[in-house]
C-alpha cells in the first residue's frame, strides 16, 4: 500500500539517564476499516515513528512490529485487570503469551496495566497494585524485568489544586493505592505514566485558561502564569500539569520517579459546542508539543529534562462513541492520509524530513493500470518530463513497473510546476505525500538525499499550452486518443 503521509517523529535523548527522550504515538483501533497491521507498520516506518503504544497486545500487530526496531508499549486492557490482579498465574500466563512469545524480535519496552483505572474503573483500584506486581513478577521469572518496565497511565484529573503546581496534590482518597503504586514504580526503576490533555483543561476552565496558553503558543512574559511560591513562570498548560504531578509525588515523599506522558493531543473537529476543536488548533498544539519535547526544553521545575510524550493518536477513530471530537484526534485517516501537515520547521536536524517544505507526488492506491500508463505517457511526452532516468540501466529503472515509473514522472512534473496542488492530479491517479519515495541511487526531485543535500529540479521552458494548468494535468476523455498514440511511440524506449 502506497501511504500518503506526514508525520516525522524521531527519537532523541531521555527523561531518565539511560533512555532517549522521544515523541511516540498511540494506536487506537476503533476504526470501521482498521488498516492491516502490516499497513500500520509501513506507515510508522515511512514516518520514522520509533515509539508506539498499543491499547492491547494484539498478536498480529506484535508480529508485524517484529524486527523493525520500533519500541513498543503493550497494554493489559481494563477488562483483564481484575483477573490478573487476583491471580499470579493469570499474570504469568499473560506475560508468556504476550511478551515472551514476541520478545526480543518485537522490541517491547514497557507494559501499561490498564488505562486511567482509578477514574474509569474504580472497582479495580484495590487490586491495581497487585496486578502491577504480578506482571512484574512474571517478567522477573523470565529474566525480562530489566528490559521491560511496568506502570499504569493515570488521568491528570486526579491531581487537585494543580495551579500553582507547587501546591498540587493527588486526590487524597486515592492515597491508599497511589502510595504503594509509587513505591512499586520507584523500587523497579519505572516511571509514572500520565495522560495530559490541555484541550480539556481549556474547555473546562470557563475562560480562565487562554487558548494560546493551552496550545503552547509563545507568550509575552507578562502573560505567563507565575507560581507564587516558587516564582517559576509557566507559559503553557502542559508544563504546569507535568510539574504539578512532580509536586504531587513529592507531597507523598517520592522525588525520583520520572514522568512519561502517555497521551496528549488536540482534536481536529468537534460538535457545535466545541468551537476550538479545529484543524488549525490541532496542528498548532501537536506541532508545538513535538518541538517542545524534542528541543529538550524541559519544564520550569526541571529545565532541560524533557518529558517523553505519546501523541494521541495515529488514526482518527470513527467508531468511537461520544461527541464528534472523540473521533477526531488522529494524525491520519484509515488510508494513511494526513489529517493535516504538521509545522515542524526549525525543530533541528533530528527531523530528517521537514513536512512543511518537502512534499512529493506519488501514485494513488488502487489506480487503474491503463489510466496510470496513460498518465505516465503524458508526463513523459506533452508534460516534458525528462524520463531518461527510467531507461534500463539508469538509476530509476528498478523496480521495473508502471507504479514506480509513474511515481518518478509524476513527482518530477509536480516539482517542475512549482509543487502546486493541481500539478499532482493526473486525472485522479496521483496524490501529494510527505514521504520521500527515493530509493537506492534513485533520488527524487525535492529529496534531501543520503547526504542531506536538497535535490531540486529546474523547470524546462514550457510553451503556453503545456504550462496551462487546465490542459497540463486535468485529463479529459478526448485527450486519451492522443495519449494512446504517445504510448505506442515511447513505451518501447522507456518501459520495455
Amino acid at each position: 500500500m502506497a501511504l500518503k503521509l506526514l508525520l516525522l517523529l524521531l527519537a532523541i535523548s531521555v527523561a531518565t539517564a539511560d533512555e532517549d527522550v522521544f515523541i511516540g504515538v498511540n494506536i487506537g483501533t476503533a476504526l470501521s476499516e482498521m488498516p492491516h497491521p502490516t499497513q500500520v507498520v509501513a506507515l510508522l516506518k515511512a514516518q520514522q515513528i520509533r515509539h508506539v503504544r498499543l491499547y492491547d497486545a494484539d498478536r498480529a500487530m506484535l508480529v508485524a512490529l517484529a524486527n523493525t526496531g520500533i519500541k513498543v508499549i503493550i497494554s493489559v486492557p481494563n477488562d483483564q485487570i481484575l483477573g490478573i490482579g487476583q491471580s499470579n498465574s493469570t499474570a504469568a500466563n499473560w506475560v508468556s503469551q504476550n511478551v515472551v512469545a514476541h520478545y526480543p524480535a518485537t522490541n517491547i519496552t514497557a507494559i501499561s496495566v490498564g488505562s486511567e483505572v482509578l477514574t474509569t474503573l474504580p472497582n479495580a483500584a484495590k487490586i491495581l497494585v497487585s496486578a502491577l506486581k504480578y506482571i512484574h513478577s512474571a517478567l522477573v521469572a523470565s529474566n525480562l524485568d530489566s528490559q521491560i518496565k511496568v506502570s499504569t497511565p493515570l488521568s491528570s484529573s486526579i491531581i487537585l489544586d494543580s495551579f500553582p503546581p507547587s501546591q498540587a496534590f493527588f486526590n487524597r482518597s486515592l492515597n491508599p493505592v497511589l502510595v504503594p503504586m509509587l513505591s512499586f514504580l520507584q523500587s523497579t526503576g519505572s516511571f509514572l505514566m500520565l495522560n495530559v490533555y490541555p484541550y480539556y483543561d481549556y474547555m473546562q476552565s470557563n475562560g480562565v485558561i487562554a487558548l494560546d496558553y493551552a496550545l503552547l503558543n509563545p507568550l509575552q512574559a507578562n502573560k505567563e502564569a507565575v507560581d507564587s511560591n516558587t516564582l517559576l513562570h509557566y507559559s503553557n498548560v502542559f508544563d504546569a500539569v507535568v510539574d504539578a504531578a512532580y509536586y504531587a509525588m513529592a507531597f507523598l515523599n517520592f522525588t525520583n520517579v520520572p514522568v512519561v506522558v502517555t497521551e496528549s493531543g488536540w482534536p481536529s473537529k468537534g460538535d457545535s459546542n466545541e468551537p476550538d476543536a479545529t484543524l488549525e488548533n490541532a496542528n498548532t498544539y501537536n506541532s508545538n508539543l513535538i518541538r517542545h519535547v524534542l528541543n529538550k526544553t524541559g519544564t520550569p521545575k526541571h529545565p532541560g529534562l524533557a518529558v517523553s510524550t505519546f501523541i494521541y493518536e495515529l488514526y482518527n477513530e470513527d467508531t468511537k462513541p461520544g461527541p464528534v471530537s472523540e473521533k477526531n484526534w488522529g494524525l491520519f485517516d484509515a488510508n494513511g492520509t494526513p489529517i493535516y501537515i504538521l509545522r515542524l520547521t526549525g525543530s533541528g536536524a533530528v527531523l530528517a524530513n521537514d513536512t512543511t517544505n518537502q512534499t512529493f507526488c506519488t501514485v494513488k492506491d488502487g489506480t487503474d493500470t491503463k489510466m496510470l500508463q496513460a498518465a505516465l505517457d503524458w508526463a513523459c511526452g506533452p508534460g516534458k518530463v525528462d524520463c531518461s532516468p527510467l531507461l534500463q540501466g539508469e538509476p530509476c529503472y528498478e523496480p521495473d513497473n508502471v507504479i514506480s515509473h509513474a511515481t518518478y514522472a509524476f513527482d518530477t512534473y509536480y516539482h517542475q510546476m512549482g509543487k502546486t496542488p493541481a500539478a499532482c492530479d493526473f486525472n485522479g491517479v496521483a496524490a501529494i505525500t510527505t514521504t520521500d519515495p527515493s530509493h537506492g541511487s534513485c533520488i527524487f526531485p525535492g529529496s534531501l538525499g543520503k547526504n542531506g543535500t536538497l535535490f531540486n529540479i529546474t523547470a524546462p521552458s514550457l510553451n503556453s499550452t503545456s504550462a496551462d494548468s487546465s490542459s497540463a494535468y486535468n485529463f479529459h476523455s478526448n485527450a486519451f486518443a492522443s495519449i494512446v498514440l504517445i504510448h505506442v511511440l515511447i513505451s518501447c524506449a522507456v518501459f520495455l
